[in-house]
């Protein structure tokens, strides 16, 4: 069997780092660690600073004393078009070789400034056609990621999309009624992945420009303190003595989390609007801001949906020398990590 590779999760805010082993029909984590990037290093999937991610991966290696090179990585935003589209059956080699022909016809890019991958998810539907789930992305983005990895003397091996690894690392830990649709949405800093499935396929998947710091932006224009001060506010730190911020800091989040679940809705309203399957049994949060309350609260609100925090860790045996207080307070971030680190060289 292929050696796994290593999770890198290269977000907005942060780089983390997920190694799992297999064990039996299981996974056990051998180590887990974040290094932090300072804002606008990354802008919506884009990297705008590569020497600053570089130094994050070389530093997270170097704390987590990692020797293994092969790592899998993740995009997501603008870069990254998702799309299930229908085509003429033919042949898997007839397929391969038309491929970027019938792409053409479906992304906003150029077929030629593309990287096409494809999953057939029905070879004959009722009109005879073959239906796919086609992934697009900008060559000069994917390039980008690749690069950061090999000037960090790692080996990417795989290129997944966010959402998919989030759907991956979602099913390693939680056991779904085939019957049963999710949403499962990891919110990151400034993108959140939105990834509806149905026994174990994708029934529609949209990133939306927005996430984490959008709480952190608002509390600093309407408080008129530092991004650090914001940040701080956001995650419960210590406010004035007299509490009179702490209770402006909560009005503010509550705002930001409608405006946040509003944008959800409309993802979830669209699916509901455009598929038969009317019915959504919940929804599940991961990244940094999952555990924000008037989110949860705001999310259940619109959706009339229960309200689930995904721990990435749940069905992972956990290595006696790993800090389990650490793991437990950033499980719902490491869920896109876990989904790449169960990925192997050449898999599909």
């Amino acid at each position: 069997m292929a050696k796994q590779c290593i999770g890198l999760d290269i977000g907005s805010s942060s780089v983390k780092a997920v190694q799992l082993k297999k064990r039996g029909s299981g996974w056990s984590l051998q180590a887990f660690g974040m290094q932090p990037l300072f804002a606008q290093t990354i802008v919506d999937g884009m990297i705008m600073d590569q020497g600053a991610v570089v130094e994050a991966i070389r530093a997270l290696w170097s704390r987590l004393k990692l020797r293994q090179k092969d790592v899998a990585i993740a995009l997501a935003g603008h870069s990254v078009i998702i799309k299930k589209i229908a085509v003429p059956a033919m042949r898997p080699d007839e397929l391969a070789r038309n491929i970027l022909t019938e792409a053409s016809h479906h992304i906003p890019f150029g077929a030629d400034s593309v990287e096409v991958d494809y999953h057939v998810t029905n070879p004959q539907n009722a009109t005879g056609q073959t239906e796919l789930l086609l992934v697009a992305a900008r060559k000069d983005v994917v390039s980008d990621y690749m690069q950061v990895c090999r000037d960090a003397s790692l080996v990417p091996q795989v290129i997944d999309v966010a959402a998919f690894a989030s759907q991956n690392g979602f099913e390693a830990n939680y056991t779904l009624d085939a019957r049963e649709t999710v949403v499962i949405i990891n919110i990151g800093a400034a993108i959140s992945n939105i990834n509806i499935v149905r026994g174990g396929i994708s029934l529609f998947t949209r990133d939306v420009t927005i996430g984490g710091n959008a709480y952190t932006e608002e509390i600093q224009k309407q408080l008129s303190i530092s991004h650090e001060e914001a940040d701080a506010y956001k995650v419960g730190g210590t406010g004035s003595d007299n509490g009179v911020v702490p209770q402006e800091v909560l009005r503010v989040m509550e705002g930001v989390s409608e405006v946040i679940a509003g944008e959800f809705q409309r993802s979830l309203d669209f699916f509901l609007a455009t598929t038969s399957d009317s019915t959504v049994a919940r929804i599940c949060l991961a990244g940094g801001t999952a555990k924000v309350s008037s989110l949860h609260r705001a999310i259940e609100r619109r959706s009339r949906l229960p309200i689930e925090v995904i721990d990435a860790w749940r069905r992972v045996e956990i290595d006696e020398s790993l800090d389990r207080e650490y793991l437990a307070s950033h499980s719902s971030e490491a869920l896109i990590g876990v989904g790449l680190a169960m990925r192997a060289p050449n898999d599909k």
